[in-house]
């Protein structure tokens, strides 16, 4: 199960996935996500210090945005992920793929 919540700073949407993200609380990012684009944001960090597993379904919920992020010109830069979501993303690809760094001082410079 996962809690997902939302900041603003510096005219950013920071996504605070708490806890798991699988199959059926993949849906939750997804409409977090599409909410965020919705109101105009084109800076969008993701803070993975509480993001304890994501699983494939979770992972394609990302996936299914880089072409329309890339087409709006809209950032996103996921950080802060344990050692374990960070393999996840390395073993399929992704980290190729998104702009994953350590801190949040890195994210916000990505986006800037």
């Amino acid at each position: 199960m996962v809690q997902i919540k939302r900041l603003q700073e510096d005219g950013t949407d920071i996504i605070v996935p708490i806890g798991e993200i699988d199959a059926s609380s993949s849906i939750e990012l997804d409409l977090t996500i599409a909410k965020s684009v919705g109101e105009g944001y084109t800076r969008l960090l993701v803070d993975c210090n509480a993001l304890e597993y994501i699983s494939s379904a979770g992972l394609g919920v990302f996936m299914s945005y880089i072409e329309e992020f890339n087409d709006k010109n809209i950032k996103m830069v996921l950080y802060g992920m344990n050692e374990k979501v960070a393999n996840t993303f390395e073993i399929l690809g992704l980290s190729e793929l998104l702009i994953i760094v350590p801190t949040k001082e890195e994210a916000k410079q990505k986006v800037a």
